[in-house]
C-alpha cells in the first residue's frame, strides 16, 4: 500500500544542500554565490573562507553540507566535486517601521533569502 517513492530529481553524480531563512537580501547573497559557481569545491571553500562578506559564512556552511551529502548519502568522491549550481531566491520580508517627523513612518524591510547548492562529480580529463 502507500504511494510510490518520488523519482530523484538530480543525476546520480549530483548532491544538493539547501539553506533557508538566511538573514540578508538575495542580491547580496547572490554576489557571493556567483563567485563560487563552476569552481572545484576545495577552491570554493578557500574563496569563501577568506571572503570579507558576511554572507560568505552562510554560503560556506551550505557548501560543506552539500559536500557531506555527496560523500555520505551518494558515495561520491570529494576530490572530484565541482559546484554545478548555486541559486539564490527570496524568502519572507519582515516589515518594521520607525517613527519619523510630523507623524509619518519610515519603512524598514528586513529580507530573508534561501540558497540551493548542487555539487557534481566530474571525471578527470587527461
Amino acid at each position: 500500500m502507500g504511494k510510490e517513492a518520488a523519482k530523484r530529481r538530480l543525476a546520480d553524480n549530483e548532491a544538493v544542500a539547501t539553506a533557508t531563512m538566511l538573514r540578508g537580501s538575495p542580491q547580496k547573497l547572490n554576489l557571493v554565490a556567483a563567485s563560487i559557481r563552476g569552481m572545484k569545491v576545495e577552491k570554493a571553500l578557500a574563496t569563501l573562507t577568506f571572503s570579507p562578506r558576511r554572507s560568505a559564512i552562510d554560503v560556506k556552511k551550505c557548501l560543506q553540507s552539500a559536500i557531506a551529502n555527496a560523500e555520505n548519502n551518494h558515495n561520491l568522491d570529494v576530490d572530484s566535486l565541482v559546484v554545478a549550481e548555486a541559486t539564490v531566491g527570496k524568502a519572507l520580508v519582515m516589515k518594521r517601521f520607525r517613527a519619523r517627523a510630523r507623524g509619518r513612518v519610515g519603512k524598514i524591510m528586513k529580507p530573508f533569502s534561501r540558497l540551493r547548492i548542487v555539487v557534481r562529480e566530474v571525471e578527470e580529463q587527461a
